[in-house]
This record gives structure tokens, sequence and C-alpha cells, in this order.
């Protein structure tokens, strides 16, 4: 936490040392949009570019969100002092006020401050979390794990049928004991929920990770944190749709409204375990179909050029979707029983290494 100290201290001295030699104070930004976003191919992780802006004080386009940077990165140096934390929605109403003698107001929206965190990170190359920001928690984790979270032993083995919940502050938790083979990352409450009750992670001794739908940072975080620090093979499992397949890239690539932090989040050696398309037709679940709206195919059709599911076996899956005019949910293997899952379905597709790159 010193080192973020230390650079938030950096930009205020800066703007100090701008005041100080007559200079229009300004501040230096990555710029965040799809122009300089870059798929790396050597890293599999999308970064941002070269390109930057200067934000000024003496540019009235300019002054009102130079003034909020500075304000909260004065908010988060006083939270890293004190050592706690708080939420973006806390900041944002601890730091709205009018100005005296106008109407004017720091912030009007949370809409205002919450772009205002992401270019402290990308300016700052932190992690909000870094910053003591938090975000509610999103993410549910069952597996024979053991950690320590701000003093607390928490056993993921122990804790019934609800299973750890995910915090956006996953960097800050100590791991004391990893005993698994792999990660299984689930989109879906209701399929995480089948395999921890049948205590897939026990029988297959692996790590359950449910994501609740596209994966939260702290869920991305952690993912990361137990292939990197661990060495643990992950695999993805999802709709057999483009929401559900893009929810996956988001987990192995980064997403293009995060590519700052893809590095610190993301997980290149993921790998797709299913649904697929051709699933649906080896495993007859042809009576679970469902038809493929317009939307769903145009958005087939835009993964289609991506440059990380330019693979022949993800052209192949996203072709035949558009061909088929098909999806299907995961929940659609409980047709062949409802533990057809966990018992045949997943084991199988592992034993047989049956996975998407």
């Amino acid at each position: 936490m010193d080192d973020v100290i230390k650079k938030l201290n950096k930009l205020g001295l800066s703007i100090l040392n701008d005041i100080e030699n007559g200079k229009n104070p300004s501040m230096e930004i990555p710029i965040r949009s799809l122009s300089n976003v870059i798929y790396d191919k050597k890293t599999k992780q999308l970064t941002l570019g070269e390109k930057k802006l200067k934000r000024h004080f003496f540019n009235v386009a300019h002054s009102k969100k130079f003034m909020q940077t500075l304000l909260v990165a004065a908010f988060c140096k006083s939270l890293a002092e004190e050592g706690i934390h708080t939420s973006i929605r806390d900041m944002y109403y601890n730091l709205k006020r009018s100005f005296p003698g106008t109407k004017e107001n720091t912030f009007d929206e949370q809409s205002e401050s919450d772009p205002i965190i992401v270019d402290l990170e990308v300016m700052l190359d932190v992690l909000r979390e870094q910053l003591r920001l938090t975000t509610d928690r999103k993410g549910i984790v069952a597996g024979n794990v053991i950690i320590k979270d701000r003093g607390d032993t928490i056993n993921w083995a122990k804790l019934g049928s609800g299973g750890w919940s995910i915090p956006s502050t996953v960097e800050e938790i100590e791991f004391k004991k990893v005993d698994a083979d792999f990660v299984l990352v689930i989109e879906k409450n209701a399929g995480f929920e089948r395999l921890h009750e049948d205590k897939f992670w026990k029988k297959e001794n692996c790590i359950l990770i449910g994501t609740g739908g596209q994966a939260a940072r702290g869920a991305r975080l952690l993912i990361q944190r137990l292939s990197r620090e661990f060495g643990l093979p992950v695999y993805v499992f999802t709709d057999s749709d483009p929401y559900g397949w893009y929810i996956y890239s988001v987990i192995k690539s980064g997403s293009m409204s995060l590519a700052h932090v893809s590095d610190r989040i993301s997980t290149p050696s993921a790998k797709f375990i299913g649904l697929t398309i051709s699933d649906i037709y080896k495993f007859d679940l042809k009576r679970c179909i469902i038809k493929a709206r317009e939307v769903d195919i145009k958005r087939a059709k835009e993964l289609l050029n991506y440059e990380w599911f330019q693979k022949p076996e993800w052209q192949k899956e996203i072709n035949l979707m558009i061909e088929k005019g098909v999806k299907a949910e995961i929940e659609a293997l409980s047709n062949r029983g409802l533990r057809f899952m966990s018992e045949t379905y997943l084991p199988e597709k592992i034993k047989n290494e049956e996975f998407l790159p």
C-alpha cells in the first residue's frame, strides 16, 4: 500500500510543480477508447496502446474533470493512510457537495465519479481495489482451500451450501492451503448449485467458482491468482451462445473496457469446456435448444471477427450456431438427468481433454 501512496503523492507533486513554475497544471492519461485497445498475440490479452491525452486545469473543457480527479485522488490517499476501504457509492456521496455561493456540484451523478476512478487506475497503473475502493460482492467459491482474510481463517470446504462469497479485494487474501487439480468456472448460479450439491469439487479435486453471469473483477482476479500462483488449469463452463462465449473470452483475454488491467485480472491459459453447439448434437439435447434471435446471430458474427476467436475450433462452433440458428443453456444437460452434468458430461470432457482454446 505504501507504493500506492507514493504514486498518489507523485501525482500531487507534479501538479504542485506546474503551479510553482507558472505552468498550466496538467495530467497525462492513457486513452481508453476502442481505437487504443490492442490484442497482444504474444500474451493473448487485450491491452492499451500508446495514445495519451492531457487534462489541463486552465481549460474550460477540462477544468471540472481535473478538479474531480484530484478530489478522488486525495480521497483515495486518505483511505490508504487510514488503512480502510469504502464502496465507490460511498465515495460518490462523501465527495458530493456544492461549491459555496453557487449551484455547481463537485459530482452530479455517480456516473461522473466512476470514470474518474478508472482514469486514476490507468494513470497510476494500479487496481481500483489497491485504491481501497470496493464494489458489491459477486461470485461464490467451494473447494479444498484454506485462506486468511483480514485475520480470519476460512475453509472453502466447510461453508455448507452457500460457499465463500468473493469480495472485490481478492488481492489481499492469503492462501494457506490449496489442494486442487484444476479450477472450474461456471457462468450460471444454478450450475454452481448443482455441482456444489453433488460435491463435484470433492470427487474431482477441484475448485468451483460461480460467477453469476459476467465475471466481476474480484472473481477474475481470484481465477488469475489460482492459475498463476499454483499452476492450476482453468476450465470455463458457460451457456452455448455468444454471450456465454464472450464471458469466457473476458476471463481469458480481458475486456475492452478494462484493457488497462488485463495483465492483472485475466487468465490467458484458461480453456473452454462447454457448452458447445456440437455438444447439443453429440449428447442428444435437440429437444432443449432455443431458437437464436436476430440479435444473437448478429453478436455471433461480431465474435467471428475478434482476433481471439480466430482459431479454427471457435470459427467452427460459431459458424455452426449461425448455420443452425440455435443456442442452449447449460441447464439443458438436466434433460439427460439431474446429475448428468456432474457425473458424465464434465468428467468425460476433462478426462478426454475436450476443450476449446
